[in-house]
């Protein structure tokens, strides 16, 4: 069995083609791979707030245990950068930029 690498390289030409500047790139990306890790945080959150409680009894051992397999599926989820980088190269994010709206900020 052959280990899988963790790093992916991506093409530098590849993720400015949409922009034309690379940096302009990552901008974006960055900014959706917060937007993905808030939403994902937030969806953890709520679900884990199911279990809070203040009384201790045998029945917390059991609602432990579910969630603990909640946390580790979120674990094993793929990071949120991965996410935005597959998600920008499949032109799946829609962004403007400063020249189309001079009053605005890059938005997602």
């Amino acid at each position: 069995m052959v280990p899988q690498s963790s790093i992916i390289t991506y093409d530098m030409d590849k993720l400015s083609e949409q922009t034309g500047n690379v940096y302009e790139a990552v901008s974006i990306i960055s900014k959706r791979a917060r937007q993905i890790a808030v939403n994902v945080k937030e969806e953890l959150n709520s679900k884990l707030a199911e279990f809070a409680s203040t009384v201790d009894n045998l029945e917390e051992i059991f609602e432990n245990r579910e969630q603990i397999e909640i946390s580790r599926f979120y674990e094993r989820m793929p990071k949120p950068t991965s996410i935005a980088i597959e998600e920008y190269l499949e032109h799946k994010v829609m962004f403007r930029s400063r020249e189309e709206d001079p009053t605005a900020e890059l938005e997602l």
